[in-house]
């Protein structure tokens, strides 16, 4: 069973198995087209795509209309649905890959362990990894036999905007941003129309959890790096612009054995939509 990292070779030595899934997650969060285009041009073989927008996130507004940030949870009887759709069995291997680093593939491997799947893992290196053994990609379109999963109970904890907010009082646990440096500190308008970050929260950008070749960085490097940021683990709550990149740092985490902290899903999108929450500026 893999449940944080795959690799390319790994991956090649079992892709007819009958019991794996492997999900293409590739997504560009300007062009929402371009994910599905990209499955259509070529894909690992049986793969399966995965929309961003409509797979792996909920309705952007709650019952009661609240916006609740650019990419909900979505509900886990929504999310079942989907994974039958692609085959997912109790027992099944899924295998989540884009062409980004892991970035929009570990929202899938989280929503996985949220779900209490825990056959769960992420291509490291994805797309470029795999061509880069001269596997081959296909176009075909994959239709699989409807799977069987249920909601189990999760492995992984998520906390509220009432939480995050009364964290600022207490400072009981670290909030970690994922996003890049120049939106923490609110540089960036055309991304975040409202800049900044929680005040409190620290930076590490989930890009930092990377090798130059897009692999993850080794358990050691994650765990010495993530320890100058955070102290235990469960004390921690990761966040970024809607809860997608914030995946990541959670991955790396548990690549790091440091297992336990939490995901802020409305992240960012969802603090910054009401102007009473309180925003610092700069580093």
């Amino acid at each position: 069973m893999y449940t944080t990292l795959i690799s390319a070779a790994d991956l090649a030595a079992h892709i007819d198995a009958p019991d794996w899934v492997i999900v293409d997650c590739r997504h560009d969060l300007v062009n929402l087209a371009y994910g599905r285009e990209a499955y259509a041009a070529g894909h690992l073989p049986g793969a399966v795509f995965a929309d961003m927008e409509t797979d792996l996130s909920g309705p952007k507004r709650g019952e009661d209309g609240v916006f609740r940030g650019r990419h909900p949870l979505p509900a886990k009887e929504a999310l079942v649905k989907v994974l039958r759709g692609w085959g997912v069995n109790a027992g099944t291997q899924v295998v989540a890959y884009d062409a980004h680093g892991g970035m929009y593939a570990a929202r899938l491997w989280w929503l996985l362990r949220w779900l209490g799947h825990e056959a769960a893992a992420v291509l490291d290196g994805g797309l470029p990894a795999w061509q880069a053994l001269g596997q081959p990609v296909v176009t075909d379109i994959v239709s699989k036999p409807r799977g069987s999963v249920e909601i189990g109970a999760p492995f992984v904890p998520t906390v509220t905007v009432a939480e995050v907010l009364e964290n600022i009082e207490s400072a009981k646990r670290t909030v970690v941003d994922a996003r890049a440096a120049d939106r923490f500190r609110g540089e960036n308008e055309t991304v975040d129309p409202v800049g900044g970050h929680i005040p409190g929260a620290k930076n590490r950008f989930f890009k930092d959890n990377l090798q130059p070749d897009g692999r993850f960085k080794a358990a050691e490097q994650l765990r010495e790096e993530f320890g100058a940021v955070i102290g235990a683990p469960a004390d921690a709550i990761m966040q970024c612009g809607s809860g997608v990149t914030a995946c990541h740092n959670l991955l790396a985490l548990e690549v790091a054995g440091l297992k336990g902290a939490a995901l802020y899903p409305g992240s960012w999108s969802e603090w910054s939509s009401d102007p009473s929450r309180p925003v610092v500026t700069g580093p």
